[in-house]
């Protein structure tokens, strides 16, 4: 019982934390075009086409 009690105010915690994010109006989180695909230079985005510009149209 103890630990679905820890459990349930572990979460409470993480969900207040996100709210107090939102509230100090941060930036939500995005993603980089390719992230780690993009780490070997072998493939392109699949979003972009290795087009930056295109990755921060499709972000809007």
């Amino acid at each position: 019982m103890a630990t679905l009690i820890g459990t349930f105010v572990l979460l409470l915690l993480v969900v207040a934390g996100m709210a107090i994010g939102v509230m100090f109006g941060r930036k939500p989180l995005k993603g980089s075009c390719g992230g780690l695909n993009n780490g070997s230079g072998e493939s392109s985005c699949t979003v972009c086409g290795g087009n930056p510009a295109k990755c921060e149209e499709s972000a809007r």
